[in-house]
């Protein structure tokens, strides 16, 4: 009896941690959360890296809006693609039309309102704002999870938010109850 493949399992909600041997400098040391992962490709915002020279109060200022209730705190480098283009990733106590689900306590906002919101004090409780993100095409991801690289990780995003970006990839793992220092820096020679 023959049985029929399903369509692929999303990876949405879950993130992708770059292994000691990432072939894609880009990539080296990231933690990204994927938000989107569907037939027509993925989407994921990276945690790891801090932009060079923006932060919040500036970005806000940059809307013209004005930063009233909110401290000023790092924007996040999200990925390659667009990297003019602003998303949020919050808690799902404050959302919008346009949010997007991730996962059980997590939204992807792209739109204005979510900082007009947190310039004032009315915004997600929890949240961290980037600029840019990684992007896949249909199968691209897939193809990419393969080869060596990423590790899959389903462990809880949001403990990732309160730690400093720097510190984000060790504990990714470190949730995995993986101590990073203990990954090969390559595979498959003999």
């Amino acid at each position: 009896m023959m049985t029929q493949l399903s369509s692929p399992i999303s990876l949405a909600g879950q993130m992708l941690l770059a292994m000691p041997d990432m072939p894609d400098p880009r990539f080296a040391r990231s933690v990204i959360l994927m938000c989107v992962h569907d037939e027509g490709g993925a989407l994921g915002i990276a945690l790891d890296e801090p932009m060079s020279g923006i932060r919040l109060h500036t970005l806000l200022s940059s809307f013209d809006i004005v930063a009233r209730e909110v401290a000023d705190s790092i924007v996040l480098a999200g990925g390659p693609v667009e990297p003019r283009r602003g998303f949020v990733l919050h808690s799902r106590d404050w959302e919008a039309r346009d949010s997007h689900i991730v996962a059980d306590d997590i939204a992807l906002t792209g739109s204005l309102e979510v900082l007009d919101a947190i310039a004032i004090g009315q915004g997600p409780r929890d949240y961290l704002v980037a600029l840019g993100y990684a992007g896949w095409g249909s199968g691209q991801l897939e193809r990419e999870l393969a080869a060596p690289g990423w590790y899959i990780s389903a462990a809880d995003p949001r403990k990732l938010f309160a730690m400093a970006p720097e510190h984000r990839w060790a504990g990714a793992f470190a949730l995995e109850g993986i101590d990073p220092a203990m990954l090969a820096s390559s595979s498959g020679h003999a």
